[in-house]
């Protein structure tokens, strides 16, 4: 597992749009952390890299599924129940799209096993509102 410290916003959406550029379909990542984190702003950093700096790149919070053309973006906070994921075309945007998904634990069952884990928490009080990013692949 590797370790990044990013110290701000800016630097996180920076390693973002990085990250982005290694990305090839299919590929699956999961992001992991608590609420407020950094999980939206990586995943839209992300898409913005790969689609254009002017997508418009709403949360899924509530719609649960977004596609930008072969990006899809799960968040799946509100899901509690794994059989619903089908539905929701899980399946599909993991053996086809470069697949981000928000809240993952509970399509832990269908994830791949080369699925790019992000782990986000909060790296303390010496960089105030910066990140620890730990990915595990």
């Amino acid at each position: 597992m590797s370790e990044i410290i990013l110290p701000d916003l800016e630097s996180t959406r920076r390693w973002a749009r990085e990250f982005a550029k290694t990305l090839r379909a299919p590929v699956t990542v999961a992001l992991h952390g608590d609420l407020g984190m950094g999980k939206s702003e990586i995943a839209r950093a992300i898409i913005k890299e790969l689609r254009g700096e002017n997508t418009v790149v709403p949360s899924p919070t509530f719609t649960i599924v977004q596609n930008y053309d072969g990006i899809s973006h799960f968040d799946l906070y509100r899901i509690t129940d794994a059989s619903e994921l089908t539905e929701l075309g899980l399946a599909y945007a993991i053996q086809n799209d470069i697949t981000l998904i928000e809240w993952p634990d509970v399509a832990a069952g269908m994830l791949p096993r080369d699925t790019i884990h992000i782990y986000i928490s909060s790296c303390g009080v010496d960089c105030d509102m910066g990140r620890k990013i730990e990915i595990k692949k």
